[in-house]
């Protein structure tokens, strides 16, 4: 997805995943909408104005950026312990303790119908929603984009949103950042188009305000999230759990170029799967058509086995027995959004890797390869966004508006490796790219296309996957990166 700035430049998130009792307080970092001014709850009815309360205690300050790199504008809040979800305001909902906390309903709030806009179907649902404390952000912010890790067993669903205060001290309303379910029984899963007020819009999964750079510098300076559950009426037990809920906010600066890092670390490389995209091209088209642009998902798979973790074979039951790799066919259903067109929605993807047991994803921004050297170190591979003409990353052999990839290492001289689904096969998946291109391709928020014509870049967007109950060392990696 791609907006004012790249949509997929903005993939908010911390991997929270921290989301252990182990880690106080976490923090964290399209498309065309219709214009037009959406009202509050976004034509979802139930959804219960917000309350206020006092923000989790833990640390609120933006990690400075390594030495050489961009200063860091990226701030990130996510929610993912027992008092964070205590602090909330609960209409419906309660907080859970256990091995990962999380809020459920409770005593349903009331009941509403939904009618899908993808299937037709209405359907009557009981809701309860949680709302967050408001978080002042330490980064008066262009873009903010949620994440969130939740159970959604058959018969249940989520919706996400988030309401921003700018820096006017007027409101936005609250803007759907998602209506997520794991599977696609009860309803698609789906962004919302046609969100904005007149100075923000909704693309896709980023809220980005409008014209930052005019208008006086606008930006949003705090926000809320608010949680929607939804299950069958008359539940007696069951219904969504949310283990984890934020939002990466982002002052998206305009740069073509940026400096030069030099390699921080030695030479590693983690063993990930390698899978291909381009072995499903003509494979379930219904799917963003079919492996062609299946990048998303394919390289969500490839980091979700390398942990050691694979779809069961009832997942994988749909699937043509034909087809190579089923699960990357999985990923793909698992992570389409109906409204997109696309399995590229960068929440949804974080969202479907945290249906693995014990494992969570969320979507950020890093400040430099330092931050993706130490992650590395760590060994917590990672996705990354970047767009680039065919001549600007040497070995690549083909140029993209948007395209997804997954780095596994750093070579003796500080190169990249990294597992590009974009390769006739899977053995040709790993690549070795120069560091100084590929660096700049990734972080770069402005680029030219063939005509000269100018045209967004990711500026660092990656999706950050890793164990629920991370280890110390991958802790203090999230940390140095600014995730938590």
């Amino acid at each position: 997805m791609t907006a004012p700035t790249p949509r997929r430049a903005l993939l908010a998130i911390a991997l929270a995943a921290a989301t252990a009792a182990a880690v106080p307080g976490g923090r964290a970092e399209a498309r065309t909408a219709t214009s037009g001014t959406v009202p509050a709850g976004n034509g979802v009815p139930g959804t219960a104005p917000s309350g206020t309360g006092p923000a989790p205690a833990g640390p609120d300050s933006a990690h400075p950026a390594a030495a050489g790199a961009p200063a860091r504008r990226i701030d990130n809040r996510f929610w993912f312990t027992a008092p964070h979800w205590r602090a909330g305001t609960h209409r419906g909902t309660a907080a859970v303790s256990g091995t990962r906390p999380g809020v459920q309903i409770a005593t349903p709030a009331g009941r509403v119908q939904y009618a899908d806009p993808h299937t037709g179907r209405k359907g009557t649902w009981e809701y309860a929603t949680w709302t967050s404390p408001v978080h002042h952000s330490t980064v008066p912010a262009s873009e903010l984009i949620a994440s969130w890790n939740a159970h959604t067993p058959a018969g249940s669903w989520i919706q996400t949103e988030l309401r921003g205060t700018y820096t006017d001290g007027t409101a936005t309303p609250w803007y759907v950042m998602g209506r997520w379910a794991s599977g696609d029984g009860d309803i698609r899963r789906t962004s919302v188009n046609g969100q904005t007020d007149g100075r923000s819009t909704v693309w896709t999964d980023t809220l980005a305000v409008d014209a930052p750079a005019k208008a006086g510098g606008l930006r949003i300076k705090d926000w809320q999230l608010r949680l929607t559950l939804y299950r069958t009426p008359g539940s007696a037990v069951g219904g969504p759990t949310v283990w984890l809920a934020g939002a990466m906010a982002s002052d998206v600066p305009d740069r073509f170029t940026v400096p030069a890092s030099i390699p921080s670390r030695p030479a590693r490389e983690l063993k990930v799967p390698r899978y291909s995209q381009e072995l499903h091209v003509g494979q379930y088209p219904e799917y963003d058509n079919g492996g062609e642009a299946w990048c998303s998902p394919t390289s969500s798979q490839m980091i979700i086995e390398s942990w050691g973790l694979r779809p069961a074979a009832r997942d994988l039951a749909w699937v043509n027995p034909g087809y190579a790799d089923p699960q990357v066919c999985h990923a793909a259903r698992s992570t389409y959004d109906w409204a997109f067109k696309g399995c590229g929605n960068w929440p949804f993807n974080a969202a479907y890797a945290a249906t693995y047991p014990g494992f969570a994803g969320v979507v950020t921004r890093l400040g430099s390869l330092n931050d993706l050297e130490a992650l590395i170190a760590a060994g917590i591979p990672v996705i990354t966004s970047q767009s680039f003409r065919s001549e600007e990353l040497t070995g690549a052999g083909y140029g993209t508006s948007g395209h997804l990839m997954t780095v596994i290492g750093f070579t003796a001289a500080g190169d990249v490796i990294a597992n590009d689904p974009n390769s006739p096969d899977n053995p040709s998946v790993r690549r070795v790219y120069r560091r100084r291109e590929w660096e700049n391709v990734w972080l770069r928020t402005k680029r030219h296309d063939a005509a000269g014509k100018t045209l967004s870049g990711s500026g660092g967007i990656c999706y950050l996957y890793a164990p629920a109950r991370p280890s110390e060392a991958q802790i203090r990696a999230l940390r140095s990166a600014g995730v938590l």
